[in-house]
């Protein structure tokens, strides 16, 4: 990933996402806001112990980064929702912020906005269509994962859109790596079908899973890019609830311009 410093916030960009110019993203560390203790400092979230006045000052920074565009939030359940961000949404919200509901995964042709992904291991899955003009962004952990929420998310390109998933650009943030993904009771947690993932130790790779369920869903390899980040492994750097149990979450954020 490319890792960038702009008004006092450091983000990291994927490589095949930048080289569009009609599109904005970054994934943002977990430095440059105003929570702190356990929160500290970028977290972006509400309703996990954080205050509110935090949360929102966090919020308006990461607004004032994209150039005082709309910022989108969904509320994460872990479900398998997708939530279709239309131009009726936009005009009766107004403001910095946005909600688009309950969801786990955004999908828009709207400019000027940006779907924002609240995360803290899980993955942040971010998706182009340059052929059509669309993005996603989807909130993948372990169980939107095995729900294959991805796959949920591109038939709704393709359905709304008519997109080609040959033609969709992908990248997958920072998130719980394979190092450190250990699930002692996957036998009641995850499918059978995904354990061909896992090593001796219990331990899955969420990374390669993401990119199977990709590329089972026609988006070529070359234009997948996984940022290879693990957040556990990151204190500095990211949120990691596993590493924390009690802490924030950082922001994936694309917007269309």
């Amino acid at each position: 990933m490319i890792q960038q410093r702009r008004k006092k916030l450091t983000v990291f960009e994927f490589e095949n996402l930048a080289a569009f110019p009609k599109i904005r993203h970054a994934v943002f560390s977990r430095q440059g806001g105003t929570s702190r203790g356990a929160y500290s400092s970028l977290n972006v979230s509400f309703g996990i112990g954080d205050r509110d006045a935090a949360v929102v000052k966090n919020r308006r920074r990461i607004w004032d980064y994209f150039d005082g565009q709309p910022l989108v939030f969904v509320h994460q359940v872990h479900g398998f929702d997708v939530a279709v961000v239309a131009l009726q949404e936009r005009s009766d919200a107004g403001g910095a912020f946005i909600s688009a509901g309950i969801a786990d995964a955004m999908v828009t042709a709207v400019p000027g906005i940006y779907l924002v992904i609240q995360v803290a291991d899980c993955q942040a899955v971010m998706i182009y269509d340059p052929k059509k003009r669309v993005i996603a962004n989807i909130h993948a952990g372990w169980r939107g994962s095995t729900r294959n929420i991805i796959s949920r998310t591109i038939e709704v390109m393709q359905e709304r859109y008519d997109g080609c998933p040959a033609d969709f650009q992908v990248g997958i943030g920072p998130s719980l790596g394979p190092c450190c993904a250990e699930f002692v009771n996957y036998q009641n947690e995850i499918p059978e079908s995904y354990w061909k993932f896992k090593d001796d130790a219990h331990r899955f790779d969420f990374w390669a899973i993401s990119k199977h369920q990709l590329q089972e869903a026609g988006v070529l390899l070359k234009h997948i890019n996984v940022a290879g980040v693990c957040t556990r492994c990151r204190p500095k750097t990211f949120f990691s609830y596993r590493r924390e149990k009690q802490t924030g979450r950082f922001a994936a954020a694309i917007g269309l311009l």
